[in-house]
């Protein structure tokens, strides 16, 4: 009886949720429905306090509780007009947390809220992940790539770590890499690429596709010709990124790409546990 409860309710409060530009919602009074609220004016009550909790962790009300209205039936095919309001996910979640616990609904609508807010949570963390990692395998391919057409080019390896450290310094306005790792906080042992935002990732990975390009239609040799051509190639993408006002010494770390990875992957086990408690069958 249970389990066909909670499949019930879980059931109802997805038919109600609204989809529209990518952002999910919910008509505050489908759920003053949901929640066993009959008058309106005391589910407004709890309204205000979810907007005040909102407030209170620094979120945009505006973001999440939108006024609105429609017309509603009220007899003999006539209709009217009341007020409504556009809840976001995590708007409901907040009037949720601010509603009567005793009722059962309410009771059910914390977990869930709660849970498809962190589900979202981890989607967005995961697409965040994903482009960051292709980014930087796409940087590892391409220096790899750079590495192998120099050496065959009379460059050998403190060659290519000289020329790579020459075109950071470009890219970074005058910077070595090291300066970046120093600025930036990277442990010794750990590589540059590692904490870097996605974009400045993409733009090393370009300038390295333009240098092996360049290196290979004018057929360049040794290190010096090579070098210049790297240090040309990062301040054109240098040059095209401050015209978009991105500077790149002045854009924060981002987190360890290899935490971000095992606290996605902690986090998703995590979800999918409380998710099999929330529609687990009770115990005999």
């Amino acid at each position: 009886m249970e389990q066909l409860i909670i499949k019930t309710l879980t059931s109802s409060f997805e038919e109600h949720a609204y989809t529209e530009d990518g952002v999910e919602f919910w008509f505050a009074r489908d759920l003053q429905k949901l929640l066993e609220y009959e008058q309106w004016r005391n589910f407004q009550k709890v309204i205000e306090k979810a907007k005040e909790s909102c407030k209170n962790a620094e979120s945009s009300i505006s973001d999440h509780f939108a006024d609105t209205s429609k017309m509603v039936a009220v007899g003999s095919g006539a209709e009217r007009q009341v007020e409504d309001i556009l809840l976001t996910r995590y708007a409901c979640y907040l009037v949720a947390q601010n509603a009567d616990p005793q009722k059962q609904a309410v009771a059910f609508a914390q977990s869930y809220f709660a849970l498809q807010t962190r589900k979202h949570e981890l989607v967005e963390e995961r697409i965040k992940l994903a482009e960051r990692m292709e980014a930087r395998e796409r940087l590892t391919a391409t220096e790899a790539q750079f590495s192998k057409n120099i050496f065959e080019r009379g460059v050998d390896e403190k060659g290519f770590g000289r020329i790579r450290s020459k075109g950071d310094k470009a890219l970074f306005g005058g910077n070595t890499t090291q300066d970046m790792k120093e600025k930036l906080n990277v442990p010794a042992k750990r590589s540059l690429g590692d904490f870097l935002p996605t974009v400045t990732i993409l733009a090393k990975a370009l300038a390295t596709e333009m240098t092996n390009m360049n290196v290979q239609t004018k057929n360049l040799q040794g290190e010096q010709p090579i070098t210049q051509q790297h240090i040309s190639s990062n301040l054109t993408i240098r040059e095209a990124l401050a015209n978009e006002n991105i500077i790149p010494e002045n854009l924060p770390a981002e987190e360890d790409i290899k935490k971000l990875q095992r606290r996605v992957k902690s986090q998703t086990k995590k979800s999918l546990e409380e998710s099999g408690k929330l529609e687990q069958e009770p115990e005999a």
